[in-house]
Formats: C-alpha cells, structure tokens, sequence
C-alpha cells in the first residue's frame, strides 16, 4: 500500500507535490499550535477556578469557625464539606452538603492534615464527573475541602478545540488551494522550458541545417529562474553551432567524396583508353605505340599526383606531415620558385623583388617551395596569356610576408570564401587539363599553416593577390 502511494506521489506534477508538502508542514504547525493554546487556556481556566475556590472558602471558613460547618452552597453544582482528622483518617461532619462520593474529598483531607500547604487537585467523583478541589485548614484539626464542576472548563476546551479544527481545516484548505496556484505559477517558467524541451526532442535533428525553432524566452521567475534560462537558451544555442559544424561537415564530407571520384575516374578513363588504343598500335599501328605509351604515363603520372595532394592533406589533417625545418633563406626561395615560373610559363612576364638582405628563416624549404609553386601556377593557369604576374618579399622583426599578385580577371566576391577549400574551382567550366584538380590551394594553406603562417587573399576585378605571412619566430628555435 505504501509503495502505491508512494508512485501515485511520485506521479504528481512538482507544484502539487510541493503543495501537499507544504499542507503537511502546516497541519504539523495546526496541530503544535493548537495544543499548545488547548493546554494553555485550559491550565489558565484551572488557576482562575483555584483562585474562586480560594475566594469563596475565605467566607466558608468562616462559617465553619462560627457554626461548625457550611451553611450555604455559592454556585450551582460546588460542593464544601468539613472534616474532622484524627489519628490520619477523616470524618465528614454533618449536615454537609457534600456529594454521595466523599472519597476523594476524604482523601484531600487526610492528605491537607499531614502538610501546611494548600492542596489542589482535580478528580473524577462517581455520578458528578470531573471536580476541582481545594483543601484549607480551618483549625488544628479541622479541613476544609471546597470542590468546583470542571464542566464549564471542558466545555470551554471542547468549544476552543472544535473552532481551531475548523479554522485550521479551512486555514489548510485555503493554504494548499492557494499555494498551489502560486507554485503553479512560480513554477510556469519550467513548464515553459519542459515545454520547449519536448518541442527539440521532437524536432527532426537529422535536418541539421536548420536552426532549433525553439526557446525559453517567456520572462519572470525569479533570478533562479533566468539563470536556468539563460544556461538552456545557451546550450540551446551550443546545440544549434554543432549541428550547423555537422552540416557542414558533412556537405563537404559529401562534396569531397564527389570531387575526388570525380578527379580519380578522369585520369582512369584515360588510361583505360589510352591503354586500349596501345593494345590495338601494336598490333596494327606500330608506329603510334610511343605515343599512346607517353599518354599512358603522363596520366598515370597526373593520377599519382593528385593522390599524393590528397594524401598530404589527410596528414596535415592529422598533423603527421613530418617537417624537415632548416636554417633557409625565404628569399633564395622566392628567386627559385621564380625562376622556374618563367622557364614553365613564359607566356606569363614575372616581376621577382626578394630584396637585398637575407630573410632567414627554420623551415622546411621543399614545402615552402611546393606553395610558392602553387600559388604562382595558380595564377598563370588562371589568368590569359601575357598576364603580368609578380611576386615579392618582405620581412619585419616578427613576420617575413611573401605577396604573389597577379593583373588576371579576379575572383568575385562570393567565391572568396570558398576559394581554399579542396576541389573547389571557380570557373566551373574549365577543363581539367588546364584548370588543375582544385587541391593546390589546399595544399598551400594548409602547409603553410603547418609551419604557424597564413595565407590571405585579396583582390578586386583586374587584380588578384595571395599575401603568405610567416611568423619570424619560427627561426629563432
């Protein structure tokens, strides 16, 4: 039974749980308060009974002085009697208007003859109920017992016990009524945020792109209550950046995927074909297998080196590309990757400007060059032929900027921002032949980034420029 009650408790909402908590609380405070005032007003009614006892046997000593025992009865239902003690036992004189059960007053008696105090006590007389009696002493020998109904104050105390039950019972009723529509109130802020929390467990997270529909922003409570609120729409708000990083992810996951089988499949045909028309030179057209043959390795050779961009990139992902730094000077490098630029693009005039001093730098020189090489073929590959294209050297006491700018079309603005990202072209319709896999710029950022550095574009139409800035500190270790 008691573990039914238990999980029907358990089941309430939290403002009647809180409500019934608080009705017990204070029936316990009724009860505590109630019987304390019961027994205060009653001990009070007992010493105001004992004080008219004490008034009314000064007469009644009299009249036992001068007549030998009371005459008159003061109230209705008060009895006196006279006893004589001797010897420890006690002998009522008569005429006595005493009840037909003097036992209890004997007993007073006999017990006020052994002491010089005054004796109260309240007992219970056969056929009259409960009585308050007083025992005095008259004279040597001689007790008076004077014995008071406890009727008026019974009925006091029932009548005082029967008003607290219902005051109380009506304080109680009124109390949980009323609490339980503050608490129910106080506690609508998290009802609200329950509310907007089975809202998003509801709400289709697979849809990742989209921003979480949902927040607690209904006002009061306390500041309690705004600081649970704050920290939900703040989680709410956490939730919301790592679902858009998941989408993200998980379109370039998707676009990657795409492009890569895209890049791989395009040199695979080609050898297949080129790998058939061999098989058919050489048995009709031997003169042609040379041809075909260097087609068959340039391809092949196009193949091994977009995989070894993306396996590059994988490692610089994981931060396993081992870099070999060495004392270097950046501007050797620049004059080099120059150089080589005008042998494999003359239709593209270079302007190199290295300056005169050394910039020395602890890098890793091939993976330095390799983004030099990448950056200058980007743009002769992207710009018409007779683009002037330069490159250029600079240093401060903290960083060493190489800056390769070209005088091409541009890129629009809305491709900036993607212009990094791997296979990522901007000109959609350019063949692959010429426009190169889309990795080159990966790569770059990606390498120099190994190395602490940036790599920064900027550029408006008719003018382009990739700025890499590599920290000086680097070549203090």
């Amino acid at each position: 039974m008691s573990g039914r009650l238990r999980r029907a408790y358990g089941g309430l909402r939290l403002g009647t749980r809180l409500a019934l908590s608080l009705g017990a609380l204070s029936l316990v405070v009724f009860a505590v308060v109630g019987t304390a005032l019961t027994t205060y007003m009653q001990n009070y009614l007992e010493r105001q009974l004992g004080e008219q006892l004490k008034v009314v046997q000064v007469v009644q000593t009299k009249d036992a002085s001068t007549h030998g025992t009371v005459r008159r009865q003061p109230y209705y239902g008060w009895y006196t009697a006279v006893f004589d003690v001797t010897g420890g036992s006690a002998r009522l004189r008569r005429p006595s208007d005493a009840p037909a059960d003097t036992r209890a007053l004997t007993t007073l008696a006999e017990a006020r003859a052994r002491t010089d105090v005054e004796l109260l006590r309240t007992v219970h007389i056969d056929g009259e109920g409960a009585y308050r009696l007083r025992a005095c002493e008259v004279e040597p020998g001689v007790v008076l017992v004077s014995a008071a109904p406890m009727t008026g104050i019974e009925e006091t105390v029932r009548r005082l016990v029967a008003v607290q039950a219902v005051v109380f019972a009506l304080a109680l009723l009124a109390l949980v009524g009323f609490g339980r529509t503050m608490l129910r109130r106080g506690l609508q802020p998290l009802s609200d945020m329950a509310h907007t929390a089975h809202g998003i467990a509801s709400h289709d997270l697979s849809d990742s792109a989209a921003r979480l529909p949902l927040r607690a922003d209904r006002p009061g409570g306390g500041p309690e209550i705004e600081e649970l609120r704050t920290a939900f729409n703040t989680m709410l708000e956490h939730i919301d950046s790592s679902l858009a990083v998941r989408a993200e992810a998980e379109q370039r996951l998707r676009r990657f995927v795409a492009d890569a089988s895209h890049e791989l499949r395009t040199p695979l045909m080609s050898v297949r074909g080129y790998a058939d028309l061999f098989g058919y030179a050489a048995a009709n057209e031997p003169e042609e297998r040379e041809r075909h043959l260097a087609r068959l390795r340039a391809e092949a050779a196009r193949m091994g080196v977009l995989l070894d961009d993306l396996l590059l990139l994988a490692r610089l992902d994981e931060a396993e590309v081992p870099l070999r730094p060495a004392d270097t000077d950046l501007g050797g490098l620049v004059e080099e990757a120059a150089d080589a630029f005008r042998a494999g693009h003359p239709g593209h005039p270079l302007t190199a400007s290295a300056g005169d001093v050394p910039v020395r730098l602890r890098v890793d020189p091939v993976r330095i060059r390799q983004v030099l090489d990448n950056l200058l073929t980007n743009a002769a590959v992207h710009t018409p032929e007779g683009t002037a294209v330069s490159v250029s050297l600079s240093a401060t006491a903290d960083t060493a900027t190489v800056r390769i700018t070209d005088a091409g079309p541009g890129i629009p603005a809305a491709e900036r921002s993607r212009i990094f990202d791997r296979f990522y072209r901007v000109d959609k319709a350019r063949s692959r032949d010429r426009g190169g896999s889309g990795l080159g710029l990966a790569v770059a950022r990606a390498l120099v980034a190994a190395h602490g550095g940036t790599v920064a574009l900027a550029g408006e139409p008719g003018r382009t420029s990739f700025t890499i800035t590599l920290p000086r500190a680097v070549g203090d270790r």
